[in-house]
């Protein structure tokens, strides 16, 4: 073990705020230690390649298994760096605990050559001298709690735990990290976390941990809860769980809410849980068995959120968790100000993580039973989807009270703020407007025939299309989706949510939906896309909706006359056309005359596939004079094409 000049060790500790905390309340750390204090001036060369040093430490964590080393420089200007994520923590929040420790340390140990700093799930260290593969256990640092033990006996129990822990930790498979639990009586439980650099070898590790172990009857034992570390290895316990285990220890319990909220200071240096691989698994699954449970209850046709033939995969997802106050310092703790709009759900809110990267932050509201079934559903489901037409889903939280869905930030916003307002939409010329109906096509499909699951959406409306910064439509809110059996074409429900003006008739009426029901909702959307008009209101005095306008100019074989006004300049009118009889068959009252999502991604590719014409559509309730039109339920007048000709394709 080499002697580090000079060596600076921090300890970064996120505050866990309760369910509801106030503004002024800031983020608390156990402390910073600066060893060796001694400054000194460093050489440019030194300097600069310590920058590069910092520089590459949250880059390549981003793409990494959440561990490596180098070396930059040569001679006396070398810089010898390693950063490591402990417990399988990998990719972005790898990369944001890496890049928040590398900007800590050189502003809290400046003009040292060498520093560790570990914060609460990762560390990074850096040094002149090559530390790599050299085990440091000395200095030790320590915190400890503030309430004693109550019986003695727990000493050696706590020992035999957290040597039990080491044995796992440097077998073969544990990668020198390990985290667990057990029940010390029928109402108290006891957690621990041992983790080492993966710089070392399993013998270096157990040797570093039995080291600073061997140092806690000094310091720590007659506390209940305390943290040891040194620069190579860290020990924790406590008796709050701090963490998601991995694997359920057979014997302990769910941690007591009024522990984990309170009583005394030492609750608030706890850290929030932010683990990301096999927590999500547990959660994920917990998650089902209450959404099924519940389901079960309030329906005689259950439909399963994951169906029992689909890959078990489905269910293990791999989506991160991302800690409340990290949320909350990245929103000004949801002011105002930061807030983007509000739903029946909750409130989404803007937010600006400490890399730079911003984020739209969908906070469902504490008081809405369907938005936990909301956040559940938007969990299992859009973790899982890919496309370039749905918003990506980067995050979540569910810390007490709040459930927190983390999604990429759009800059342009959703479709109705351009669609519905005249200033605004006077940028969507034709040829963008049939770009937004294409894309979103091809996200209906992607859900309906392409990806793992069939997902009906259920809610498919103006407000819940984003528009990317390249003016690409990003289908969203898959609070209300469900997932069809394969061979299973609908599904019945008695809790009808969704949108009146955008939900198919069967639907709202009598709770059945299928892919036809998205089929509904996206020919409203066409129509109104092309009109500028929302599916609402009286249209000319004559027409409630405007499904009942359209039908009637369409009969009447004026459907241009739909078209928004301010497409004049840039629309060509075989197209339009086109899009408008693709509408109008999306909507047709009965579910078995709309076409597949399919079907309609070659109607709008292709002119040259002669379209069927449509039947009335379903919600019209405009005045026509021919007797003749309502009886027959179609148009005799007319179409732009007079051919039905069907269009079938596989799955």
């Amino acid at each position: 073990m080499i002697e580090m000049q000079t060596l600076c060790f921090t300890f970064m500790l996120l505050l866990n705020f309760r369910s509801f905390i106030t503004k002024a309340e800031e983020e608390v750390y156990l402390g910073s230690n600066c060893h060796n204090t001694t400054q000194q001036t460093l050489s440019s060369e030194y300097q600069s390649n310590l920058d590069k040093i910092l520089a590459w430490m949250p880059s390549d964590a981003a793409k990494s298994s959440g561990y490596n080393l180098t070396t930059i420089g040569t001679n006396n200007s070398s810089v010898y760096g390693l950063y490591d994520c402990g417990g399988g923590l990998a990719g972005y929040f790898c990369q944001f605990c890496i890049a928040t420790a590398a900007r800590e340390a050189p502003q809290l140990c400046s003009n040292r050559e060498s520093a560790v700093v570990w914060n609460d799930y990762c560390v990074i260290r850096y040094s002149n001298e090559n530390f790599f593969g050299k085990a440091m256990t000395y200095p030790t640092w320590h915190t400890i709690g503030t309430k004693n033990i109550s019986n003695t006996s727990e000493i050696q129990t706590g020992e035999d735990f957290v040597r039990s822990m080491i044995r796992k930790a440097t077998n073969e498979t544990n990668l020198l990290y390990c985290k667990d639990g057990f029940n010390l009586s029928a109402t108290e439980s006891r957690y621990g976390v041992v983790q080492c650099t993966r710089d070392l070898t399993n013998e270096g590790c157990r040797q570093c941990l039995e080291d600073i172990l061997a140092e806690v009857p000094t310091c720590c034992e007659q506390k209940i809860a305390w943290f040891i570390w040194s620069g190579s290895c860290l020990i924790r316990y406590d008796d709050h769980m701090f963490y998601l285990l991995n694997t359920e220890p057979p014997s302990a319990p769910a941690p007591n809410t009024q522990e984990k909220q309170g009583g005394d200071n030492r609750s608030k240096i706890l850290i929030i849980s932010f683990s990301v691989i096999g927590p999500i698994i547990v959660l994920c699954f917990s998650v089902y068995c209450f959404w099924h449970r519940k389901r079960v209850r309030e329906e005689r046709l259950p439909l399963p959120l994951f169906p029992k033939n689909q890959p078990e995969e489905m269910g293990n997802t791999d989506l991160p968790r991302i800690p409340l106050i990290t949320i909350q310092k990245s929103t000004d703790n949801f002011s105002e100000e930061s807030k983007l709009g509000e739903g029946g759900f909750g409130s989404v809110y803007k937010g600006t993580l400490p890399d730079g990267r911003q984020i739209a932050v969908k906070r469902l509201s504490e008081f809405s039973g369907q938005g936990s079934e909301e956040f559940n559903n938007e969990v299992m489901f859009i973790a899982k989807l890919r496309h370039r037409n749905l918003v990506r889903l980067l995050a979540c939280c569910s810390e007490g009270n709040e459930k927190i869905l983390v999604y990429e930030y759009l800059p342009n916003k959703s479709l109705n703020f351009h669609l519905f307002d005249v200033e605004k939409r006077k940028q969507f010329d034709w040829k963008l407007r049939l770009s937004i109906i294409n894309g979103i096509a091809r996200g209906i499909l992607y859900l309906h025939e392409d990806s793992q699951l069939r997902v009906i959406h259920r809610d498919l409306k103006a407000s819940n299309v984003l528009i990317d910064h390249d003016m690409n439509p990003k289908i969203s809110d898959f609070g209300l989706a469900r997932a069809f059996e394969i061979g299973q074409n609908q599904a019945k429900t008695k809790r009808v949510f969704g949108t009146y003006g955008y939900m198919a008739p069967e639907y709202a009426m009598g709770g059945l939906f299928s892919v036809k029901s998205d089929v509904f909702s996206f020919g409203v959307l066409v129509l109104e896309i092309i009109s500028g008009r929302k599916n609402g209101g009286l249209y000319l005095s004559e027409d409630l909706t405007l499904l009942s306008y359209a039908w009637r100019i369409w009969c009447e074989g004026k459907c241009l006359e739909l078209m928004d006004p301010m497409l004049e300049k840039s629309f060509i009118s075989g197209e339009v056309e086109r899009c408008i009889q693709i509408g109008l068959l999306c909507v047709q009252e009965d579910a078995k005359d709309r076409p597949t999502m399919s079907n309609v991604a070659v109607m709008i590719a292709s002119d040259t596939v002669v379209l069927p014409k449509p039947k009335h559509p379903a919600f019209s309730v405009g005045r026509l004079t021919s007797e003749e039109v309502y009886t027959s339920r179609s148009c005799k007048n007319l179409s732009i094409n007079d051919i039905t000709s069907s269009i079938t394709l596989p799955r």
